[in-house]
């Protein structure tokens, strides 16, 4: 037998054998470098919570093999648990070390899409975040305000408002967006915040995260002291100057910088 002829029976030997495990195998092997038998949730579930943890960053989609797991994950019980722990931490420091100066400019600052409205309506059309994004066909759906409330996230809100604190809305979304933002927000339930800031066409010359950071300078310029910010982004949270507490709330669907 020629040594072609052997290298090709090889080759076809291992083709057999893969097609014959035909839905047993997948790109995990199974097993990890070290051994450790993994199942494809185990391996769905450390990537959600490393990007959780900030250490899987600027992902443009959720991986094709981790989409079914992530579309369960935001429609569960568990995402609103995650969810509701977060608030109840934000509320438990709002009651217990947050000495407000009730001058007029204690500020809370929130995101708005993830952390007030939900977009998982849209993204379960996009296959839960594994498709890319498709910005002007996101922007229509927000231009339909239908984007139900986080029903802890409006809880937190309400309780902002009753201990007085100036609730400062800070989005990434573009100013286009400003009317059907504000029907949105009234229509579920949130109502009675101080200032409602998104993006200007010279805002989107600079990343998210510099965008907020920018507009944090300018609060405390103005005199507020910002005791707080609930996001769903790290860059809603990160950056000079910062809050004195910041708490994220869990969104595995897209990555924003």
């Amino acid at each position: 037998m020629s040594r072609n002829l052997s290298e090709l029976l090889g080759c076809l030997s291992l083709f057999i054998s893969v097609a014959v495990a035909g839905p047993e195998w997948n790109i995990l092997s199974h097993r990890t470098k070290d051994g450790l038998s993994i199942s494809l949730r185990n391996y769905c579930e450390s990537w959600r919570m490393n990007v959780e943890l900030h250490n899987i960053r600027e992902f443009q989609v959720v991986p094709e093999e981790c989409v079914g797991y992530i579309g369960k994950y935001v429609t569960s019980t568990q995402y609103k648990v995650d969810s509701e722990r977060a608030i109840k931490e934000a509320i438990v420091y709002l009651s217990t070390s947050c000495n407000l100066e009730k001058d007029g400019k204690d500020a809370w600052i929130f995101d708005i899409d993830d952390t007030l409205l939900s977009t998982v309506p849209y993204y379960k059309k996009q296959h839960f975040g594994g498709e890319k994004l498709n910005l002007t066909s996101l922007e229509e759906w927000m231009s339909q305000g239908k984007a139900p409330a986080l029903e802890n996230s409006l809880k937190l809100f309400n309780e902002m408002k009753a201990r007085g604190l100036q609730i400062i809305l800070v989005s990434s979304r573009r100013e286009h967006l400003r009317s059907a933002t504000i029907d949105n927000l009234v229509n579920v339930g949130y109502y009675g915040w101080t200032s409602l800031i998104l993006r200007g066409p010279d805002d989107e010359l600079m990343g998210v995260q510099n965008y907020k950071t920018e507009v944090r300078k300018q609060l405390i310029g103005e005199g507020y002291s910002i005791w707080g910010i609930v996001g769903d982004q790290y860059s809603s949270i990160e950056g000079l100057p910062r809050a004195k507490r910041t708490f994220k709330l869990p969104n595995p669907l897209y990555y924003v910088s």
